[in-house]
């Protein structure tokens, strides 16, 4: 199993490194985003500290989403999904290894970009410390409940808007304790609450995700 697990994890990595465009798109749009809200909203550093926590989690959840589609369709496109239908390997430990490869190409740098572009809403120290914490964690879930969809919209027409419908309403409590925590080291209190729910949430969803996306993925190839 877990050689099975290395295997899939680095054939997704190799195939990303030879489409960095795909890569780097996530990125791109992440930062631009980011990057647009201080001169939209003006230069007043308390409006820009009191928002940051939300303007980065969001878009940090849009980036996520761009790379979803493509999670599985390469794989359904060029015959790869069947061999693994019929692999001895469980579906679902290699559903696990896909959303691993795939937080570490295009979650992991939102991770590590996010403290370098809250530096631009004048975040405090202690709340840039908590920031990228958040995501570390929060990530990886929508990463999991990600598969789920792109499982269920694989070879459908429009499957990013679908996608998109279906997922959203899932990542809002992802995205309001990442950012409450953040909120609440602004203002003095300890986020260990928010931590423990997100970390909760990251334990549900790796052990009940996959499975629901390898059922998926079995009627999506029939």
């Amino acid at each position: 199993m877990l050689r099975t697990l290395r295997v899939a994890i680095y054939r997704d990595l190799l195939l990303a490194m030879r489409r960095p465009a795909e890569v780097l798109t996530a990125l791109a749009f992440f930062v631009i985003v980011v990057s647009l809200f201080p001169l939209g909203v003006g230069p007043e550093p308390q409006l820009l500290r009191t928002i940051a926590p939300g303007v980065i989690w969001v878009s940090a959840l849009l980036a996520s989403m761009l790379s979803l589609p493509r999670m599985f369709a390469a794989d359904h496109a060029d015959g790869t999904l069947e061999q693994m239908l019929l692999s001895a390997a469980p579906l679902g430990g290699i559903v696990v290894a896909k959303v691993i490869a795939h937080w570490l190409v295009s979650g992991l740098p939102l991770v590590l970009m996010s403290p370098v572009l809250a530096l631009q809403y004048d975040v405090e120290a202690h709340s840039l410390a908590v920031l990228p914490l958040t995501l570390l964690l929060g990530t990886p879930t929508l990463g999991f409940v990600g598969a789920i969809g792109a499982a269920l919209t694989l070879g459908l027409r429009s499957s990013g808007v679908l996608l998109s419908l279906l997922v959203l309403p899932l990542y809002v409590p992802v995205l309001i304790l990442g950012a409450g925590a953040v909120d609440m080291v602004s203002a003095g209190m300890t986020p260990q609450g928010h931590f423990l729910l997100i970390g909760a949430l990251l334990v549900v969803s790796a052990v009940f995700a996959p499975w629901a996306a390898a059922a998926a993925l079995r009627i999506s190839a029939e």
